[in-house]
């Protein structure tokens, strides 16, 4: 079902970079790395735990599409950061589930490790 007041369920057609049956991904417009990319559902889920489980395969397929995809349009792309927000105390600002697809490139911080950890500051490194 479709929410009008929703920014993902009224994207603009020209945004879609890949789709499938029940998912479709663009670029997010404030990416933390060139090529950042969104990966949502068609169907109006507020986050990751309203989704079937035909929808999570759904992202996934394209996730995993797209990791191709990029790897080949940017030879300098040597990793990733896969995640998502749910619930506002966890950073969620949009709440129609998306999954980011980052892109990481060798040197694009100083210390990559911890990776995800980050979230919350000085758990990051150990």
């Amino acid at each position: 079902m479709e929410n009008n007041s929703c920014i993902f369920c009224s994207l603009e057609k020209n945004r879609v970079i890949k789709s499938n049956e029940l998912a479709l991904a663009f670029r997010d417009n404030f990416p933390v790395t060139r090529m950042h990319t969104l990966i949502a559902p068609k169907r109006h889920a507020k986050d990751y735990f309203e989704l079937t489980q035909v929808e999570v395969v759904a992202c996934n397929n394209l996730i995993n599409q797209l990791r191709l995809e990029l790897m080949e349009e940017d030879s300098s792309i040597e990793g990733f950061n896969i995640g998502m927000n749910v619930g506002e105390v966890a950073g969620q600002t949009i709440f129609h589930c998306h999954i980011h697809l980052i892109p990481r490139r060798k040197g694009d911080v100083e210390n990559p490790r911890g990776g995800v950890r980050h979230i919350i500051p000085d758990k990051g490194f150990y």
